[in-house]
């Protein structure tokens, strides 16, 4: 029997003793993925144009934008799967555009990820989905992967009696954490979310942002997520990236992000959502996905 330890190592992580992101988890400046000139067009729509942007080691990075910013086509392009007009993507210190499909593999089986709507194989169970890259990438017998996928599940807040269903059976909620259960089965260094609350009622929201920064700080992550949920960002990102006119407008904590005189900043940080997911934050109180249940 292969044990859970030998399978499921524990990386060397942070400790951030608050559930609200300050930036003090990740100071160590270190860039784990640096985007340089990234240009993503479409036919003759141009979504990105000599885009950059540096994500630091340890810590969530919040991407946000207005609709038709290209937010989820970065994430595309740094995991590989949007191949890109120009620029360079370095992941741990590797221009990932620049290997051959059949060498990405080792670097890719370094990050995990997140697809807005799970992205599970409607014909296997749970466990089943968990277990393949165990199987495909780390050369486990069918036993172990199962052995070790049913560890990974229970990471991602799922009871073990999740295992044998399937994705058609689960609920919004449950897909999402089977899917984060697959994206960390390879314990990966970097976790790709693409808007990982949508569709969750708020309750479900505020605990998968908690399970995020439990995970983050257990397992020493790196975390690139996509979202349009402010309490998200309040709750959990170290740092904020906005998109805007093809590049990246401002990154930085999200007292410099509000500040910057930009009329879509200004209204998404300052109009009436803005302002009560700040003031929940700030004055420590109820969530305002919670407060806006019934309403």
């Amino acid at each position: 029997m292969v044990t859970d330890e030998a399978l499921f190592p524990r990386k060397a992580g942070r400790v951030n003793p608050d559930s609200q992101a300050t930036g003090a988890s990740a100071q160590s400046g270190e860039a784990i993925i640096q985007v340089r000139g990234l240009t993503n067009r479409f036919g003759r729509q141009l979504v990105h144009d000599k885009l950059d942007l540096d994500v630091h080691r340890g810590e969530i990075l919040g991407v946000i934008g207005g609709s038709g910013s290209g937010k989820s086509v970065l994430l595309r392009s740094i995991v590989g799967l949007q191949t890109p007009a120009a620029g360079s993507v370095r992941i741990l210190g590797t221009d990932l555009l620049q290997l051959a499909p059949e060498q990405r593999t080792p670097l890719e089986q370094r990050f995990g990820v997140l697809f807005q709507r799970g992205a599970l194989f409607s014909s296997l169970t749970v466990v089943e989905n968990i277990a393949l890259p165990l199987i495909e990438n780390a050369g486990l017998t069918r036993a172990d992967a199962e052995h070790l996928a049913i560890v990974k599940l229970a990471l991602a807040g799922l009871p073990a009696n999740a295992a044998a269903k399937y994705p058609s059976s689960l609920s919004g909620g449950m897909i999402k954490r089977a899917a984060l259960a697959r994206a960390l089965a390879l314990d990966p260094d970097i976790l790709f979310l693409d808007e990982p609350t949508a569709g969750l009622d708020p309750i479900g929201a505020a605990e998968f942002d908690q399970l995020i920064i439990t995970l983050r700080d257990a397992l020493g992550l790196t975390v690139f997520i996509v979202t349009h949920d402010l309490d998200t960002l309040y709750t959990i990102c170290d740092r904020v990236a906005v998109l805007s006119q093809k590049h990246v407008l401002v990154t930085g904590p999200l007292q410099t992000v509000e500040a910057v005189e930009d009329e879509w900043v200004q209204e998404y940080f300052h109009g009436p959502r803005g302002r009560a997911a700040s003031h929940a934050v700030e004055t420590g109180g109820t969530m305002v996905r919670t407060r806006e249940i019934g309403r």
